[in-house]
């Protein structure tokens, strides 16, 4: 179930930021709308979303946390630091080795999930620091965490839509675990990566139309024109059935109006875990109904999964720059002849 909701949650999610990273006068570096950081001396400051931070330059970096979100692992692990890791939650959703090896040996602990976290282990562990989303129905137990001198930062990295946005938090990152050159270096490479391939999908000769996501029940949630899904179709150089719809968040259909829409679509994405179309029929005998779905190709995203665990979802959320080569590789096969895909896989 956790894995349909991560599905639910990257697909669906509000859009972010509009302004590119940049120093303003003050010396704030803005990451995205959501997300920025300031140093004055001996004092570091960030802000991420609604939630202020302020430490002293003796308090970082961080030499024990606890994340409570295997997403944020992905940065973690870019930059090489694991072993800061005391404690996580759902380790059966974790993908990384390292992090499983660890978690092994028990040098990781395991500190609940997300129907209820071990308050008293997670005090035991005494971290540094507590990273996760935010979520409402939780601030009990923030509280109660904050009031036992834990604390908790928030990073709601899910809700940006901008692939290089969300890449960027590596750099906040790499400023709170003393990995600030690595850091630059990974986002740099990335992002280096990210606009080459831009430029490489737009030598294609064809712009083909494209569906994505799938129905849940009677509902087929539609990435919004503005979301990241169609950031990252728009950059693959090709016509996703919604490029000139508005909104910054799903769009909810009808299968009927999806069908009517959908008409000489030549593939379909992020489709979930599922593994055959034979598969996708017996959820939802209507899919057979659809062009794509007789005449196209079908991709879901367990290139990289194990189990319950989905590298789409750890290291997936920092490298924007394979996720659009994935995404080029199915629309403009000619222009990567030799690259398999990373997280990627067509039904058959």
């Amino acid at each position: 179930m956790k894995l349909k909701f991560l599905l639910i949650i990257a697909f669906l999610s509000v859009i972010s930021c509009k302004q590119e990273q940049k120093k303003s006068h003050d010396n704030v570096i803005s990451l995205s709308s959501k997300l920025n950081y300031k140093e004055e001396g001996e004092n570091f400051h960030f802000e991420s979303g609604k939630f202020k931070y302020d430490f002293k330059t003796n308090q970082i970096p961080f030499k024990k946390v606890i994340l409570l979100n295997s997403s944020l692992l992905g940065f973690i692990s870019e930059i090489g630091a694991e072993n800061t890791v005391i404690g996580v939650s759902s380790p059966e959703y974790i993908y990384s080795e390292k992090i499983n090896n660890l978690i092994t040996q028990g040098k990781i602990q395991n500190v609940g999930n997300e129907q209820k976290y071990d308050v008293e282990k997670i005090i035991s562990l005494k971290p540094d620091a507590i990273f996760t989303n935010y979520i409402a129905s939780f601030e009990n137990t923030y509280e109660l965490l904050k009031n036992n001198g834990i604390q908790v930062i928030f990073l709601d990295e899910y809700m940006e839509q901008k692939p290089l946005e969300k890449t960027a938090y590596l750099k906040l990152f790499g400023k709170l675990f003393g990995k600030k050159a690595i850091a630059e270096k990974k986002y740099s490479e990335i992002e280096k990566n990210y606009k080459e391939l831009i430029q490489l999908a737009l030598k294609s000769k064809s712009q083909p139309k494209v569906l994505a996501n799938e129905m849940y029940g009677d509902v087929w949630y539609l990435p919004g024109g503005k979301t990241f899904t169609a950031n990252y179709i728009s950059d693959a150089y090709a016509d996703y059935i919604l490029k000139n719809n508005s909104e910054e968040k799903a769009v909810t259909m009808s299968f009927e109006e999806v069908y009517a829409k959908s008409v000489q679509t030549q593939y379909w994405v992020n489709v979930g875990n599922h593994l055959s179309k034979q598969e996708l029929l017996n959820i939802n005998p209507y899919y057979g109904k659809l062009e794509v779905f007789k005449k196209g190709k079908i991709y879901g995203l367990t290139a990289k999964e194990k189990q319950k665990s989905n590298d789409f979802f750890e290291s997936g959320v920092v490298r924007s720059d394979l996720v659009l080569k994935d995404y080029i590789k199915i629309f403009h096969p000619e222009l990567l002849p030799d690259y398999q895909l990373t997280y990627m896989k067509e039904l058959q």
